[in-house]
């Protein structure tokens, strides 16, 4: 650009809002981001993961990370939600009747662990969790209300919050003695075998009076 030829600079671009390029790329990067995400807390964990380095693994900007996420716990939570994905499957869960309830929800939860796919971020979630106190948070918040919380309300059961909050401390003990410390023989044993010898508990957690 020249002098006196009349053409401006661009005004700044505001932190947390994209530009219409960015804009443009539309649900396709928040999916982006969220796979970005996953792959960094599992590969550097909490501390080390910062939003400037999931917009750079997804390939966006990371005022792009702010406008659909916000802070970083706000993008750790996502990653969690997108690996239980809470609203797909609470009504299958819940099925027609209570019967049933506490196996249902103890297969849910086993079988997320058990797929490949979900269990290196849930892996890399509990050890944040385990070592920092943000990332612990993030988890009980959606463990307890965005899951287990809405199960109990569903099921107009009295004291539902700390029923849930049993059941959460049951399914996240299993959850680390199995899969992040990996103590024998339960680290070994059958998933059918666990959920046929937890989910009574659980029922009687989440419907007993």
């Amino acid at each position: 650009m020249t002098e006196g030829d009349g053409n401006q600079a661009p005004p700044p671009r505001r932190r947390g809002r994209p530009s219409r390029t960015e804009a443009k790329t539309g649900p396709g990067a928040r999916t982006r981001i969220l796979e970005a995400a996953r792959t960094e807390f599992s590969e550097r964990g909490y501390d080390k993961t910062s939003v400037r380095g999931i917009a750079k693994a997804a390939g966006v900007d990371a005022a792009l990370v702010h406008h659909y996420f916000g802070t970083k716990d706000e993008v750790f939570a996502a990653a969690i939600e997108l690996s239980f994905e809470p609203a797909l499957v609470i009504p299958d869960i819940l099925g027609s009747s209570t019967e049933g309830l506490g196996e249902r929800l103890a297969g849910y939860f086993i079988g997320v662990w058990e797929n490949p796919a979900s269990r290196a971020p849930l892996l890399a979630i509990m050890r944040s969790a385990m070592t920092h106190e943000a990332a612990a948070k993030v988890l009980r918040v959606f463990v307890l209300r965005r899951l287990l919380d809405r199960i109990a309300d569903q099921l107009d059961v009295p004291d539902a919050t700390f029923r849930a909050e049993l059941a959460a401390s049951h399914m996240v003990g299993i959850a680390v003695l199995r899969y992040v410390i990996r103590a024998e023989p339960l680290a070994s044993a059958d998933p059918q075998k666990i959920i046929a010898m937890v989910g009574p508990t659980l029922q009687r957690y989440l419907t007993e009076a």
